[in-house]
C-alpha cells in the first residue's frame, strides 16, 4: 500500500492467503494518532473522501480506509466486521479459515501495516523533497513524454516550456509554506525533470572541480583540492536515474541493470563515470570532473604551483622538437590537465590524432582528428576499443598521436607509434613513480598477447619513450610535477632512469629544483642548431605551502 497508493474503494490486496478489498469508511478520527497532517493533504483528502498512508499522504481527520478480508481456499467467504482495538481507528480486523490457518482475527491484522506506523514513516521525509516529487510528477503528466515526442525540440525549448508549464502548476497549488521562493522552486522542479536537477548550479560553480553523488541525497564536492558535502540533493533515487539517462542517451551509450557501469562526458567536456545497481548498493553513483572553462595554458600551472618556470621552459621545447613523453600519476592528480596543456605547445602546421575513452583534450590546432573509443552494445557487439584507433591512426598520416589514457594492450601500439616516424606522441598512465610507470607498461605489454621476451620489451619502451613525469597530488589537495625524468637506455637487463627535476618537501611547503644533469637528447638538439640552456637544470625555486591546490 506504500508503494503503490493511492488505494480506491474496490482495490483488492492480497497479503499470503488473503484477499482484502478496500471500501471507504466514515466516521473514522485520525486525531487519536496524536498526528498533525500538512494542509495540502488535508485538501487532497477533501476532494478524494479517502486516506492513504504511504510515501506521498493524502489524508484528513474524518476518513480513513477499511479493507474487507476474505480467506481463499477451502470453504473460504467474506466476513467483515470492525476490530475492537482501542488504538486503532475503525478498521478490517476479521478472516475466514483456511485450511491449516489460523482463526483468530489478530492474525488477519498482523498481515495489515499499522497506521500509525504508516503515518509515521511518511511525516519522516523532508517536506521539500515530498513537495519536489509531487511537482515533478505533476510536471512529467503535463508535458506527457510518452505520448508526445519531444525528441525534436532544442534543450532550450523543452526547458522553456516545462517552466511555463511548472509556473501554472505551482500557481494551482494553494497550500505552500509561506516565504517559499516559488521561482527557485520552479527551476529546481524543472532542472530535474529535463535537466541535470542539482548538478546545473555545482557545473556553474567555478570553484566546484568535481561532483561526486554517493546516492540522491549525498553529494560532495572538490573545493580548491579539498573534499567536503554539499547541502545540495535530489528529491529521489529515480531523479539521479533520470539525470544519469539524459547524460548517456545522447551519446549512444546505455546504463542499465545488464551494463551497470558507464563512461561518459557532458557537451562542455567534462567526464563523466555513473554507476547504478545491482552494481551500487546504496544507490545510483555519480562522479563528474569538471572541464575548465578555459583552456588552461603553461602559464596557469606555473601560477597554481604545478611547477615553477625553468621546468616548464624544459618541457615547452621538448614538446616542440618531438619528444616522446609519458606523463604517470594517480587518479586526480592532473594527468589529463598537464597532456592538454603539453599538447597545446605542439606547432600549428602539425597534423594532430587524438584518441580517448571518453573525449576530455581540447586543442585549439586546426589540423585536428580527434577519436573516441566505443563500448559494446546491448547484444556485445559494436566496440570499437582504445587499441584499433591506434592501429587506425597510424594509417591517417599523423605528425603527433596523442593517447589519453594507456590502461591495456594499445600501449604496445602506442609504443609502437612512437618508434616508427611519429616521434614527439603523448600519453598517460596511472602509476604512483616513474619506476613503476615502467612496470605498467611491461605489464600492459604482456596484455597484448605478444609472445615477447621481457628483455625485448624492456629494450622496446626504453627505445621508444624519451621522458617520464611523475604528477602527483599531495596531502593537502595541491596537484604539481614531483619528478621529470630521462629514460637513458638499457642496462644490464634495466631500463636507466635519470632525474632532471625534483619536488623536495620543505617545511610546510616544496622546493622545485635542477638535479644538475642535462639530458642525453639534447645533443641532437645541439647538432640541429636549437640553442640549450644548461641554467635550467641547476635552478631552484619555492612552492607554496601544500596546501594551497592548483
Amino acid at each position: 500500500m506504500v508503494r503503490y497508493g493511492p488505494l480506491e474503494p474496490d482495490d483488492e490486496i492480497i497479503v499470503g492467503p488473503c484477499l482484502m478489498t478496500v471500501r471507504r469508511a466514515r466516521g473514522a478520527d485520525l486525531d487519536s494518532l496524536g498526528v498533525d497532517l500538512p494542509g495540502d493533504m488535508s485538501a487532497k483528502v477533501h476532494e478524494s473522501g479517502h486516506v492513504v498512508h504511504g510515501h506521498e499522504v493524502d489524508s484528513t481527520p474524518s476518513a480513513v480506509p477499511t479493507a474487507k478480508v476474505a480467506g481463499r481456499g477451502a470453504g473460504g467467504v467474506h466476513a467483515e466486521g470492525v476490530s475492537g482495538r482501542p488504538d486503532m481507528p475503525a478498521c478490517v480486523s476479521q478472516v475466514q479459515p483456511t485450511a491449516g490457518s489460523a482463526t483468530t482475527a489478530d492474525t488477519a491484522s498482523a498481515f495489515l501495516p499499522s497506521p500509525s506506523a504508516a503515518a509515521s514513516s511518511a511525516l519522516q521525509i523532508r517536506p521539500d523533497a515530498a513537495l519536489r516529487r509531487r511537482l515533478h510528477a505533476a510536471l512529467l503528466d503535463g508535458l506527457d513524454p510518452r505520448r508526445r515526442d519531444v525528441t525534436g525540440m532544442s534543450d532550450e525549448r523543452l526547458r522553456a516550456e516545462a517552466l511555463v508549464l511548472m509556473h501554472d502548476i505551482v500557481a494551482a497549488v494553494d497550500d505552500l509554506p509561506p516565504g517559499l521562493d516559488r521561482e527557485g522552486l520552479c527551476h529546481a522542479v524543472v532542472d530535474e525533470a529535463v535537466g541535470l536537477g542539482v548538478l546545473e548550479a555545482l557545473l556553474q560553480d567555478p570553484g566546484v572541480s568535481e561532483i561526486m553523488v554517493n546516492r540522491h541525497d549525498e553529494i560532495y564536492v572538490e573545493r580548491q583540492g579539498r573534499l567536503m558535502r554539499d547541502a545540495a540533493c535530489f528529491s529521489s533515487e529515480q531523479a539521479v536515474l533520470g539525470v544519469i539517462e539524459r547524460i548517456v542517451s545522447p551519446l549512444g551509450r546505455r546504463i542499465d541493470e545488464s551494463s551497470p557501469m558507464v563512461d561518459a562526458r557532458l557537451p562542455d567536456g567534462s567526464r563523466v563515470h555513473a554507476i547504478v545497481a545491482p552494481v551500487a548498493l546504496r544507490g545510483a553513483c555519480l562522479t563528474i570532473r569538471k572541464f575548465p572553462l578555459r583552456r588552461p595554458a603553461m602559464a596557469d600551472l606555473v601560477a597554481g604551483a604545478s611547477l615553477d618556470g625553468w621546468m616548464a621552459r624544459f618541457l615547452e621545447s621538448c614538446v616542440r622538437q618531438r619528444t616522446n613523453i609519458l606523463i604517470a600519476g594517480g587518479t586526480g592528480s592532473g594527468k589529463t590537465t598537464l597532456l592538454n596543456v603539453l599538447a597545446g605547445a605542439i606547432p600549428e602546421a602539425e597534423r594532430i590524432v587524438t584518441i580517448e575513452d571518453a573525449a576530455e583534450l581540447r586543442l585549439a590546432h586546426s589540423h585536428l582528428v580527434s577519436l573516441e573509443a566505443r563500448p559494446p552494445n546491448q547484444e556485445g557487439n559494436g566496440q570499437i576499443s582504445i587499441r584499433e584507433l591506434v592501429r587506425n591512426a597510424l594509417r591517417m598520416r599523423p605528425d603527433r598521436i596523442v593517447v589519453g589514457e594507456c590502461r591495456g594492450a594499445e600501449a604496445f601500439d602506442m609504443l609502437a607509434a612512437m618508434n616508427t616516424g611519429h616521434e614527439g606522441s603523448m600519453t598517460t598512465l596511472h602509476a604512483n613513480t616513474p619506476r613503476d610507470a615502467l612496470a605498467r607498461l611491461e605489464t600492459m605489454i604482456l596484455m597484448a598477447g605478444m609472445d615477447l621476451p621481457l628483455q625485448a620489451i624492456r629494450e622496446h619502451i626504453a627505445a621508444s619513450i624519451d621522458l617520464i613525469i611523475q604528477q602527483s597530488r599531495l596531502p593537502g589537495g595541491q596537484r604539481c610535477i614531483t619528478s621529470i625524468v630521462e629514460v637513458c637506455g638499457l642496462e644490464s637487463g634495466t631500463v636507466q632512469l635519470q632525474e632532471l627535476f625534483a619536488y623536495r618537501p620543505a617545511g610546510q611547503g616544496g622546493v622545485f629544483q635542477g638535479c644538475g644533469l642535462m639530458p642525453v637528447f639534447m645533443e641532437s638538439w645541439r647538432q640541429r642548431g636549437i640553442e640549450v640552456q644548461p641554467e635550467w637544470f641547476t635552478q631552484q625555486s619555492a612552492s607554496p605551502k601544500a596546501g594551497h591546490a592548483c
